[in-house]
């Protein structure tokens, strides 16, 4: 029997490719992916530890100096500028809209959009000048669908959107793209660990009636790397069962 990253078309030629927040979850998802066509591919996390056979390096997505020095690191480990960025590393840190604290907001969108946007800067220059490369977003369905108590976590994410749109038309012309996947509901240990009900009751809201598993998300952001879609640009993939509905 086969597995999913087995069946993935190789890419035309090797790549170098770094993905942050890789050492778990879908991040670790994706990774494994691109290692499965072949690519050259680094984690980037804050303990740099490596994972499974996937090099990594350390790096703090709310320090600029830290992801600079990260990228660099990667660039030696895989050979060469990286040339697919996919960022992935995010926090949640959930509560009601009054009582929200400023850090808990301000620590939110640091990292999961601000850290995105240090991490595109930082592969900018390498990608410019060899007049291509991919950089890829990993938001929610929240950030387009809305979620009560996560008005930070919402907020960030849907940032990735006018990002990634700001950098598809700045970029665009010198064969850079920039996309976002917006995941819904996936198959991790966190969900696993929700009561019974509480899955049930997820899932009754989802047309598709499951959660994903991380690899259909993975499967997404290797197609968005991939040189099939060359013309696809500014551009939002929901994996989400149907359940944002295209927001």
């Amino acid at each position: 029997m086969t597995t999913s990253t087995e069946t993935t078309s190789a890419p035309s030629r090797r790549r170098t490719v770094l993905v942050t927040g890789g050492n778990r979850g879908i991040g670790l998802a994706i990774a494994r992916r691109f290692q499965a066509q072949g690519d050259a591919v680094v984690i980037m996390s804050r303990s740099g530890e490596d994972v499974e056979g996937i090099p990594a390096v350390t790096g703090d997505v709310t320090n600029s100096e830290s992801v600079d020095a990260a990228f660099a690191k990667a660039a030696q480990i895989a050979g060469g500028p990286i040339e697919v960025v996919v960022a992935n590393a995010g926090i949640a840190d959930d509560g009601l809209l009054m009582r929200m604290s400023d850090a808990s907001f301000e620590n939110v969108v640091d990292t999961n959009l601000a850290g995105a946007f240090r991490c595109a800067r930082a592969a900018s220059t390498g990608m410019i000048r060899r007049k291509g490369g991919r950089i890829i977003f990993v938001s929610s369905v929240v950030g387009l669908f809305g979620s009560a108590g996560q008005t930070n976590y919402s907020a960030s994410k849907a940032g990735l959107v006018g990002l990634a749109r700001s950098i598809a038309r700045e970029l665009g012309g010198r064969g850079i793209t920039a996309n976002v996947v917006a995941p819904g509901f996936i198959e991790t240990d966190m969900t696993a660990a929700l009561p019974e009900e509480r899955q049930a009751a997820y899932k009754a809201t989802i047309p598709a009636g499951r959660f994903a598993q991380p690899d259909e998300v993975a499967a997404a952001v290797a197609f968005l790397a991939s040189d099939d879609s060359a013309y696809i640009n500014g551009a939002v993939i929901p994996v989400d069962g149907g359940l944002g509905m295209g927001h």
